[in-house]
């Protein structure tokens, strides 16, 4: 494998450490382009001073920061809010792992999808508003997408090898959250800080509250629609507290394949690094013989209705999942703020989705409108 020129999006956040980790235990096969952060600009110069990437990407708030403490002459200091797509563009870059959140991504994830890149989206945002744009400027222009989410991973991996026109289901798992044995009744009651348990994976505040409503596996659900091209009635999801088992296929003979693993991030982002090779993580793996149990129950419906509501959103498509997210957005960080009962999270989202007019065949300019038009109609009903 020839060694590959890798630009992190968001090297700062639990997806880029990881990829970080990835590149440093095979130095000889990654080399840093370029790496993209938002906030975290002591970390960043802790990163750029280790792999010595060519480009890096920063608030100028950031970049001033960074301009007194690193070789500029080495790395050059880029615009986060400007440069990003001139940067997965360039020719020398093979691998673009979208690590950053939220539609921001969009635009540099249609870049390198224009470019032809290998590119590693941890980011499901990007997929959920834009998802036919992207999926279909990767097949013009002969891009690669080898998606890093675990479970997309998983779906990824087991298609492998196999006819698409075989495939009859696709069981997405889902851990259930920090709310799976709570009472409805005593969401309310709980802490800001309790919600961002997760008793599985180590994520994000906002990853980590919409997993607690299940609005991140409704998002699954239709990332998954737009990068394997399914319909929404052929996408199940399933509860599976253990999280070993992160997704299956299941083909029209009634075999049934799924990938299992141990819950670290590393394994589907080396995947996505290394595709199609396959090279030791360096994990502790499954001791098949320890396993007590694997259990998988029907998600409550009613207990956790985001999930519905997102099932909604990808049989109608248009713009509507560009509204859906944002309104997500703009309500978890009011709850997270202090601003919103978590309960009432789905009543403003679900207002704003059943007022939008939906635009069946978007262009990627209507797609980011409808993005505005949520965002200021979800805080207009947050303010009042």
């Amino acid at each position: 494998m020839k060694r590959k020129n890798v630009v992190i999006l968001g090297s700062t956040g639990s997806i880029g450490i990881n990829t970080l980790k990835v590149v440093k235990r095979y130095r000889e096969k990654f080399n840093v382009y370029g790496l993209t952060a938002y906030n975290n600009h002591t970390l960043l110069e802790k990163q750029i001073k280790e792999f010595n990437p060519k480009y890096v990407a920063a608030t100028e708030r950031a970049a001033q920061y960074l301009r007194k403490r690193i070789n500029t002459r080495k790395t050059r200091i880029l615009n986060v809010d400007g440069d990003l797509e001139g940067m997965v563009s360039q020719r020398g870059v093979d691998v673009v792992v979208i690590g950053m959140r939220g539609s921001a991504a969009l635009e540099p994830f249609l870049a390198a999808a224009r470019a032809g890149k290998t590119i590693a989206p941890a980011n499901k945002e990007a997929l959920v508003v834009a998802g036919d744009i992207l999926m279909k400027a990767a097949r013009q222009n002969g891009a690669t997408i080898v998606p890093v989410d675990s479970e997309q991973s998983a779906i990824f991996q087991c298609l492998e090898g196999n006819r698409r026109e075989d495939l009859k289901r696709v069981y997405l798992t889902a851990s259930g959250g920090t709310l799976r044995d709570v009472p409805k009744a005593k969401f309310n009651k709980l802490s800001v800080k309790q919600m961002l348990k997760h008793p599985t994976w180590k994520m994000g505040d906002k990853i980590t509250i919409d997993s607690a409503t299940l609005m991140n596996k409704g998002f699954e659900v239709l990332e998954a629609q737009a990068l394997f091209n399914l319909d929404i009635k052929d996408i199940e999801v399933l509860i599976h507290p253990q999280s070993i088992i992160h997704s299956m296929i299941e083909y029209k003979d009634g075999s049934i394949m799924a990938q299992l693993g141990v819950t670290d991030m590393r394994i589907p982002i080396q995947y996505a690094l290394t595709y199609p090779e396959r090279l030791d993580v360096g994990l502790k793996q499954i001791d098949f013989c320890k396993l007590a149990k694997l259990t998988f129950e029907k998600p409550d419906m009613k207990k956790f209705p985001s999930l519905g509501l997102c099932m909604y959103v990808g049989r109608k498509g248009g713009t509507l999942p560009s509204v859906l997210n944002a309104a997500d957005e703009v309500a978890v960080e009011a709850y997270l703020n202090g601003k919103l009962k978590f309960t009432k999270i789905y009543d403003v989202v679900e207002r704003i989705v059943r007022k939008h007019k939906i635009i069946k065949k978007p262009t990627l300019k209507q797609i980011i409108a409808a993005d505005d038009w949520a965002r200021s109609e979800t805080r207009k009903v947050l303010d009042r």
